[in-house]
């Protein structure tokens, strides 16, 4: 976390929050808390955290748009930056295939690494790659 100065005498501690809007925030937590072997760190009926580390939140919110479908294309992603190289992210990606989770590019060099691509529930992309 760091400390910003945002007018003379005043500062702020920030925290990133990344904010996926989904349908119902309990089925997203539950499908995103089996993904990432964690449970929530804050819940309410439709805004539930995942405290992924200092200064790193990922935020389900089922408030903001009503009706939200799969079928609404998203442009969006979150990304699952891991340490290990191609064996562990083939490993994450066998593990995924065998829960079900929507695959929407198998793994590939993107580049920057070995990544691949899935959906969660609502159809928001979650990319899998290399910490850098």
């Amino acid at each position: 976390m760091r400390t910003y100065d945002l007018r003379e005498g005043t500062t702020v501690t920030t925290s990133i929050v990344s904010i996926v809007y989904v349908n119902d925030a309990p089925a997203a937590a539950r499908f995103y808390g089996d993904l990432l072997g964690m449970r929530p760190s804050f819940e309410t009926p439709g805004y539930i955290t995942f405290d992924l580390g200092p200064g790193a939140d990922l935020a389900l919110w089922s408030g903001q748009f009503e009706d939200l479908s799969p079928d609404v294309p998203r442009t969006g992603e979150v990304c699952l930056a891991i340490d290990g190289g191609p064996d562990e992210i083939n490993a994450i990606f066998k593990q995924w295939q065998s829960k079900g989770v929507t695959i929407l590019q198998e793994p590939s060099d993107a580049g920057f690494g070995l990544t691949f691509l899935a959906a969660d529930p609502d159809g928001n992309r979650i990319r899998v790659a290399p910490r850098d």
